[in-house]
């Protein structure tokens, strides 16, 4: 079955909230993501989105529009801090121990930190809040989280020798990144477009955290309960993306941070079905088909796929939202993708 026009149903965010909350059965299975890549993006609208900068017009509209075709209630959006980085570098997505920010005490004090009344820029978010119809809302929130700044300003193993040698730098930098997140994530969270708050951090890899669990419990935390508290004290769910094996930390993050929901999930690591079974009555888990499959399975295979993820992550009236398991890639095929949404329009509410 080709699929190539857009997937449109009567959308209302407030679905997304019930399954987010986990207050009864929504009137039917909302989608989620974490993020999709520009080449994804491109290829879905016929769009030089790949090429495009947020600066240019029109680049928020097809941004809008791609969501918005593809049947959501809601358009995930995140916006990077004023964070400046070295010369030269090729920012979060560059590793490099020789290009941190910060070595020293010295260096931290020297840091042109933004203000907290503008550690970002706002403007997307109004812009995008003016493009949106009726029923959909914005998930929003700071592009990279707590956990990803410090260790790339300090530096894999940077952060590792400060641990030892000079913790006070380590807890000076993940409080200053934590402070300022907050901030933001303040302002974003009064913004009547915006439906409910999220952020991604990713804390592990597979078969552990990065950093120890008690060390996640001083430094990254506190900000992640300062961050849910911030969206319920606007009355708005939290969500975290987080990727690798948070075994050892999901009751932290669920009892002690509160947040909402989860999203980022591995079959190699704990398919989302079983995280389901174990948590799902505290958490709503998100998203968790495996990007492998939908990339490479015939038509046949995927909707099967499909299916029996949608039928044991909703078994007995339990929330959750159809997704991947990370995000959608340049490499994914966009045929398939709206196979699996297909799919997930053919499921009851």
């Amino acid at each position: 079955m080709e699929i190539t026009t857009r997937l449109t149903r009567e959308v209302d965010f407030s679905q997304f909230l019930t399954v987010l909350r986990r207050t009864g059965t929504p009137a039917y299975l909302p989608f989620y993501e974490h993020i999709a890549s520009p080449g994804f993006i491109a290829a879905r609208t016929g769009t030089p989105f790949d090429r495009m900068s947020p600066a240019d017009d029109g680049y928020w509209r097809i941004y809008v529009d791609f969501w918005l075709g593809m049947g959501y209630d809601c358009v995930p959006m995140e916006i990077p801090p004023f964070y400046p980085l070295p010369s030269g570098h090729g920012g979060l997505s560059e590793e490099s121990e020789a290009k941190v920010v910060f070595r020293t005490m010295a260096d931290f004090d020297a840091y042109p930190w933004p203000s907290e009344e503008a550690p970002l820029d706002f403007r997307p978010f109004e812009i995008v809040a003016g493009l949106l119809p009726a029923g959909v809302k914005i998930v929003g929130g700071v592009c990279a989280g707590p956990y990803e700044w410090a260790s790339y300003m300090l530096g894999t193993v940077g952060m590792a020798y400060a641990l030892a040698d000079e913790p006070e730098l380590v807890a000076r930098v993940f409080g200053r990144i934590g402070d300022l997140h907050v901030a933001a994530l303040r302002r974003i969270a009064s913004m009547d477009a915006v439906g409910a708050l999220r952020q991604g951090d990713d804390l592990g890899f597979k078969t552990a955290t990065f950093l120890p669990p008690a060390l996640l419990r001083a430094y990254v935390f506190p900000t992640y309960t300062r961050m849910a508290a911030t969206a319920h004290a606007a009355g708005k769910p939290f969500i975290l993306h987080s990727c690798g094996n948070l075994a050892q930390v999901y009751d932290d993050l669920i009892d002690d941070c509160h947040i909402d929901a989860k999203h980022s999930f591995e079959d190699v690591i704990l398919p989302v079905e079983e995280f389901q079974r174990q948590y799902g009555r505290r958490i709503t888990p998100l998203g968790g088909l495996d990007v492998d499959i939908i990339c490479r399975a015939d038509e046949a295979t995927l909707r099967a796929y499909t299916r029996r993820k949608i039928d044991a992550c909703r078994a007995d009236g339990a929330s959750w939202a159809l997704g991947t398991g990370n995000s959608l890639t340049n490499y994914m095929p966009v045929q398939n993708y709206l196979i699996v949404l297909d799919e997930g329009m053919r499921a009851t509410g």
